[in-house]
């Protein structure tokens, strides 16, 4: 059940935005493209690091909303493959970050069921950044809350090659014919397998792309982009996406007749054909 007045006391403009809120049709899994924290940072006249300090609250306020509305998934997208490219003192801070928050969250994922994992090639990050995510992997196994993904070392189309290499690895010897391969059995190989593809997309910042997240997943999102910058961001802004998100007809390819949308596994079949 889900508690409207620890999500928003009444009163509020963002219980204003919430009362508006169709509960029973919310968006299963939301995608958030953090950006901004840089452009953040250079209005205050301060290091880029900060900025990406400050959108620690921004992560936590998101991942607790989202929590509390009790949604399927959030996959939030913390450090692309592309992003080694920037300077090393920036790099080992996004680090040293995603540590303590994990050191100071793990605790509250827990309290509330939150089910943590890590999309992109773990594995190449630093040992003891791996240590952190296995401890959080590993503490939070068994719950059966919300997911909360954190894509890290993360590109989309390295993981559809990813995906297809580990596909291919399995019909070079034998376990896979390549009949078998569908939209399906290629799913299961993303980082993403086992959830709903995301109905949502946020992008903050103002920028129009999707900057190489989530390509195979996001086939069908609907995308909500606002100029807030990541560490501004707050709850308010997850409704007002949610509310956007509400307002669409979501066709998957098909149509409305008649003014009544048709069945949306029909319709996401009829896209797919």
């Amino acid at each position: 059940m889900i508690d409207l007045d620890v999500l928003a006391p009444a009163g509020t403009f963002e219980r204003q935005l919430l009362d508006e809120i169709d509960l029973a049709r919310l968006p299963r899994h939301v995608a958030i493209i953090m950006d901004g924290n840089g452009r953040w940072a250079k209005q205050r006249g301060s290091p880029r690091v900060e900025g990406h300090r400050a959108g620690i609250a921004s992560v936590r306020e998101a991942v607790e909303t989202c929590a509390r509305l009790e949604l399927d998934a959030l996959t939030i997208y913390a450090f692309s493959v592309e992003n080694w490219k920037r300077p090393r003192f920036e790099i080992v801070t996004l680090m040293s970050l995603l540590k303590e928050y994990l050191a100071r969250e793990l605790s509250n994922l827990l309290k509330n069921d939150i089910r943590f994992r890590v999309v992109g090639r773990m594995n190449e990050l630093d040992p003891s950044v791996q240590k952190a995510l296995a401890q959080g992997l590993a503490a939070t196994s068994s719950c059966r809350g919300m997911t909360f993904n954190i894509a890290l070392n993360y590109g989309g189309r390295t993981e559809i090659v990813d995906a297809c290499r580990s596909l291919a690895n399995d019909v070079a010897s034998g376990r896979l014919t390549p009949e078998q391969i569908d939209e399906e059995t290629l799913g299961s190989r993303l980082g993403t397998a086992g959830l709903p593809d995301p109905d949502l997309l946020i992008r903050t910042s103002g920028e129009m792309r999707v900057s190489n997240f989530l390509l195979w997943q996001i086939a069908y999102s609907e995308i909500w982009v606002t100029p807030t910058l990541w560490p501004d961001f707050r709850k308010r802004h997850l409704f007002e996406a949610i509310l956007d998100y509400q307002k669409r007809e979501r066709r998957y390819g098909g149509v409305i007749n008649e003014g009544r949308p048709s069945d949306a596994k029909a319709e996401a079949a009829d896209g797919r054909r």
